[in-house]
């Protein structure tokens, strides 16, 4: 093995990495999220962020000589009868196949992610104090019991705490401790820590427990996996009866200060790099609390007027919801479904983060908005 192949990534780290982020238990139920195109042992030669996988996109892939595509829109939702490789969509599978192109999705999941869709686009207009707009499911509570040597407790703690273990309200890296004895006896062929192969051991250890939402899982056994000292960690994961924190789509906070609609728009225009919106209301009236959400989000609208927004941004706003709005006095705001591209880039920095120099990460630079205007 060369110096080259120790570095190599495989798709099922990148996969389990993206889970992490944007794991599939905050997704709505059927969804269609994960890798949907390609293997997921393929050897992950570079990586292209998009919002949506289009010919242009997959184009773009192959130019750059890249083999993964982490896109947020799904290229196959609707059960397939048939794959016709002279139409639009079967000509784009054919080509992903062909170039051996893996296409992985995470749409919900990112949305309603601790860093997706809805945070960035809250982030970019400065709103402060959010919270989740829309709830569709709770992120169950487990407990994690671990058993540490006593050097390595603090390390452990911490490493757990920070990859978001022991969140209790406003409080986090809670846990609690128990100190006492564990014993192993290591066989042949084993690299033990402590001990020898064919010695029974006994060691002071502590018993570390915590809790965890079962969104951030992975996140946490990963981060204990790295801390832990032994090559074989005793641990155990239990659910909890308490109820989980809210998980769902949008976000609901206050501006830094309170303006006219018409400041809030060319807000919304420079934050989103957007020439243009549609918009419902007073260009005058004052605007302090927003609501919004990514992608299209008509069927939300009354859920903003119940928690107090003066205004719901969101696309894909209809005809009916815009006329229901003027009637409930609350102010629509629609960038288009498209905005969602402006938290890519995050998908990107998340990935290098992980990765650093191991992999080429790109965000993809085709503009695969459909509209035009003029």
């Amino acid at each position: 093995m060369g110096a080259g192949d120790e570095l190599a990534i495989q798709g099922a780290e990148l996969i389990r990495w993206m889970e992490m982020f944007a794991s599939p238990k905050l997704a709505v139920e059927n969804d269609r999220i994960g890798l949907q195109v390609g293997s997921i042992h393929a050897e992950v030669e570079g990586v292209l962020v998009t919002l949506d996988v289009t010919e242009k996109v997959v184009d773009e892939a192959i130019k750059q000589g890249v083999n993964w595509i982490i896109g947020h829109h799904a290229i196959i939702y609707q059960p397939m009868k048939q794959i016709c490789t002279d139409s639009p969509a079967g000509r784009l599978l054919q080509k992903c196949l062909k170039h051996d192109i893996q296409v992985y999705i995470a749409h919900t999941n990112l949305d309603a992610a601790e860093e997706g869709v809805n945070t960035v686009l809250a982030e970019k207009l400065g709103l402060q104090g959010c919270r989740t707009l829309v709830h569709h499911k709770q992120d169950r509570l487990k407990k994690l019991v671990v058993f540490v040597p006593e050097s390595h407790v603090d390390e452990v703690e911490h490493a757990l705490g920070e990859a978001g273990a022991g969140e209790i309200g406003n409080y986090s890296h809670c846990s609690f401790q128990t100190a006492g004895t564990g014993t192993f006896l290591p066989h042949s062929g084993t690299k033990p820590y402590i001990g020898e192969p064919g010695i029974l051991e006994r060691v002071a250890e502590v018993r570390l427990e915590t809790i965890l939402p079962e969104s951030k899982q992975k996140m946490i056994l990963s981060a204990m996996h790295k801390a832990h000292p032994y090559e074989e960690i005793a641990y155990d994961l239990y659910i909890l009866d308490s109820p989980g924190s809210p998980v769902g789509m949008g976000k609901i906070g206050t501006l830094p200060e309170r303006m006219t609609l018409q400041a809030f728009i060319d807000l919304v225009k420079s934050a989103y790099h957007i020439p243009h919106l549609r918009f419902v209301g007073d260009s005058n009236r004052i605007i302090e609390k927003v609501a919004l959400l990514g992608g299209a989000g008509s069927r939300y609208m009354r859920d903003a007027v119940w928690q107090g927004a003066d205004v719901y941004l969101t696309g894909d706003i209809d005809f009916h919801t815009a006329q229901d709005a003027l009637t409930e006095g609350i102010a629509l705001v629609d960038p288009g479904h498209h905005i969602e591209y402006v938290s890519m880039q995050r998908v990107v920095d998340r990935l290098q983060d992980a990765f650093g120099s191991r992999i080429t990460i790109q965000l993809s630079q085709i503009d695969t908005n459909p509209f035009s205007f003029q």
